[in-house]
């Protein structure tokens, strides 16, 4: 049995609300992943663990063709539904389950904003993304960075164990701690291309909402992006 990896009920409203102008989510990895995603006009975009729906209405905003999203969360789902109204499709679906209901090569560029490392059906999904995707097509993905993730949980780098990190109000967020060989080797491995890798740092906004982190991101790695190509 795989794990549960959405963020369901208040947990979810809680994340929804701190994406929407956090230090890290908003002004750390959502403005290295659009910078990735450079030109989006007229694009087919397969946004996965959508979450409150950030990633897609600042896409739509840059002149993406078609957005779908995907989450497992009904209160994250609900969150998205009411920032993109009617201007993208929206899936409830657990993303450790097959995205049977998507047609082979069907989108341009694919989105998988801090959501792979919760994922324990990893494999399945990059092969799902493989068949989704046109040849040629984009896929970005960000993750929890290695080395922040052995500073903050100590132990062996090469753990490889799922780690449970607080959040909010009592609640607990859980996720896979990888190496940057995992990483790198299970997208590589299910045949994508590295075209580019980024350690992405807070920016000048961020400084504003919560100087700390910024000043954090600028010392230490806390999340990695890469853009890869279906070939």
């Amino acid at each position: 049995m795989t794990a549960d990896t959405a963020y369901h009920g208040e947990m979810g409203r809680q994340f929804a609300l701190q994406a929407t102008n956090s230090a890290y989510n908003a002004h750390t990895d959502r403005p290295a992943m659009l910078r990735l995603a450079g030109d989006v006009s007229g694009l087919r975009v397969l946004d996965l663990g959508c979450g409150a729906g950030h990633y897609s209405a600042e896409l739509l905003r840059r002149g993406a063709g078609h957005v779908v999203g995907v989450e497992g969360s009904e209160s994250l789902l609900r969150a998205a539904q009411e920032r993109l109204e009617d201007r993208a499709v929206l899936h409830h679906h657990d993303l450790e389950a097959p995205l049977s209901f998507l047609a082979d090569e069907s989108f341009d560029l694919a989105v998988m904003a801090l959501v792979y490392h919760h994922i324990d059906a990893r494999g399945q999904l990059l092969a799902e993304l493989r068949r989704v995707l046109r040849p040629g097509g984009t896929l970005l993905v960000s993750t929890t960075h290695p080395t922040s993730d052995w500073t903050y949980f100590g132990g062996s780098y090469f753990a490889g164990e799922r780690v449970e990190l607080p959040f909010g109000d009592g609640f607990v967020i859980s996720y896979w701690r990888m190496t940057l060989e995992q990483f790198l080797g299970e997208l590589l491995g299910a045949g994508f291309v590295l075209e580019e890798l980024t350690e992405p740092r807070a920016t000048q906004e961020a400084r504003l909402v919560d100087l700390r982190r910024y000043d954090k991101t600028h010392r230490e790695p806390h999340f990695l992006a890469v853009r890869l190509r279906r070939p």
